[in-house]
């Protein structure tokens, strides 16, 4: 029964990771993609702003990767320390006294 138990922790700490990698890298993908967009026609329009668009630009998608960011960190997380502590967890509630 405990092999069973740990076996569905590890399952489900992969997929929790999974996911969040994958909604974690749409969204910034989407938005810095359409940042890019519209500085492009942004200095399309006024060349003469092409530093200011661009310098706004970056800051925009470096904010917005931070998300990206925080998604690894979180996925790394629960591939590497959520498992040893939930079955560490699991093991002491089967064996209290232990």
């Amino acid at each position: 029964m405990e092999a069973i138990a740990v076996a569905i922790i590890l399952g489900c700490c992969a997929l929790g990771a999974g996911i969040c990698m994958g909604i974690g890298a749409v969204g910034p993908g989407i938005g810095e993609g359409h940042a890019v967009a519209n500085a492009c026609e942004a200095i399309g329009r006024q060349p003469e702003a092409k530093g200011a668009v661009t310098s706004t630009m970056i800051m925009g998608c470096a904010i917005s990767e931070t998300t990206g960011i925080y998604a690894l960190v979180i996925a790394i997380l629960l591939i590497f320390v959520a498992p040893i502590t939930m079955v560490n967890a699991l093991k002491a509630f089967i064996n209290p006294g232990a």
